[in-house]
């Protein structure tokens, strides 16, 4: 099963206001492993980015002048997605915007059923508790120290480790055959081999024993 964590930080807040993605992070899991398989990007936006922007992300015009637009990369971001399920934060903001730039540039559209809300599964299992990113990571002990700006590519490893918690913890599978291995291995360490017992009577043993006898009316020991 393949999944990819995905975040954007983008020029302001609505895509039909025109507002632009301006980077893209995104994590490779596979059966809620991650890969190590990373795509990130910053695109330039030819518009200018809101003050209030700015102001959660850091980004700056001046910074993005010479990268990419987004019909540059958006090849080698179709093939990375691939048709694996997308995990987002909030999924309608960033499959908005998403869909936007690709109905710019004449390409399909993403379904928003391939992709999953964390904001509403963490609703769902924790309901009446804080749902954003920074709340997950206090709840999961995550260290997310230094998240002191978003930014799309360390808030989608942060995004992952979230996912996987909620999931039923990070890499179930490889800590569940962990636990297993140590287990067999503290059994195996801890055998000790009991020395035989011995079965034969001794000496004395034997001379209690006709001294009972003699006691007893007719034993069928005798016999």
């Amino acid at each position: 099963m393949r999944e990819i964590v995905l975040d954007t930080e983008t020029t302001g807040l609505d895509p039909l206001a025109g507002h632009r993605i301006i980077e893209i992070g995104a994590i490779e899991l596979v059966n809620h492993v991650p890969t190590n398989r990373t795509f990130h990007q910053y695109l330039n936006p030819d518009m200018a980015i809101e003050a209030e922007a700015t102001a959660v992300h850091g980004i700056t015009n001046e910074h993005l002048k010479d990268k990419p637009r987004f019909d540059q990369i958006v090849e080698e971001l179709i093939e990375f997605l691939g048709d694996a399920r997308l995990i987002i934060h909030n999924a309608d903001f960033d499959v908005g915007f998403l869909n936007a730039e690709f109905a710019r540039i004449g390409f399909p559209t993403l379904p928003p059923t391939r992709a999953t809300c964390t904001v509403k599964l963490a609703r769902r299992k924790y309901p009446g508790s804080p749902a954003s990113l920074d709340a997950l990571c206090r709840r999961f002990a995550i260290d997310n120290s230094a998240r002191t700006l978003h930014g799309a590519l360390l808030d989608a490893q942060l995004l992952a480790e979230c996912y996987l918690e909620m999931m039923g913890g990070r890499q179930p599978t490889l800590v569940l055959a962990a636990e297993r291995a140590a287990a067999a291995h503290a059994t195996t360490a801890t055998l000790v081999a009991r020395p035989p017992r011995p079965h034969a009577p001794s000496a004395e043993e034997l001379e209690a024993h006709a001294a009972l006898l003699a006691t007893l009316k007719d034993p069928v020991w005798l016999s």
